[in-house]
């Protein structure tokens, strides 16, 4: 796989952080888990559950080297998700995001949590729009 990175810009590999100084190509010729700067999500930013869900498993493919708490709060997290959601198409979203955490594919699984991001929002603006009930 090819990736060309600006000047500045960060690329998270195995762990490691790199930044270069200058417009490069770099092609990665096996098998590594790897973030650009532009997917990585601040804490700050991790603002709705399933935010919360894509910045847990962003730290376990920044340090795959030790996985164990980010891995027990992500199952906390993630059996939490399903236990409200009433929208199949989240439940199913979240059922392939955990089969693709348990593989270790924490890429893929990324992908797949920003592909859910339109979905979280149309039901947290439907939650805002439903009329309180009134008291009898």
């Amino acid at each position: 796989m090819k990736i060309s990175l600006r000047a500045g810009e960060r690329i998270y590999i195995n762990g490691a952080v790199l930044r270069v100084d200058r417009k490069v190509s770099v092609e990665l010729v096996n098998d590594v888990m790897f973030l650009l700067e532009g997917q990585v999500m601040q804490a700050s930013d991790a603002t709705t559950a399933l935010r919360q869900l894509y910045f847990i498993v962003q730290l376990m493919l920044m340090n795959p080297t030790d996985v164990r708490d980010a891995a027990a709060l992500y199952a906390q997290h993630h059996a939490a998700l399903r236990a409200v959601c009433e929208s199949r198409e989240m439940l199913d979203g979240l059922g392939v995001v955990d089969e693709l955490v348990s593989a270790t594919r924490y890429f893929e699984a990324l992908k797949r949590i920003r592909a859910l991001f339109p979905v979280e929002q149309a039901i947290l603006a439907g939650a805002a729009t439903i009329p309180p009930v009134e008291a009898a």
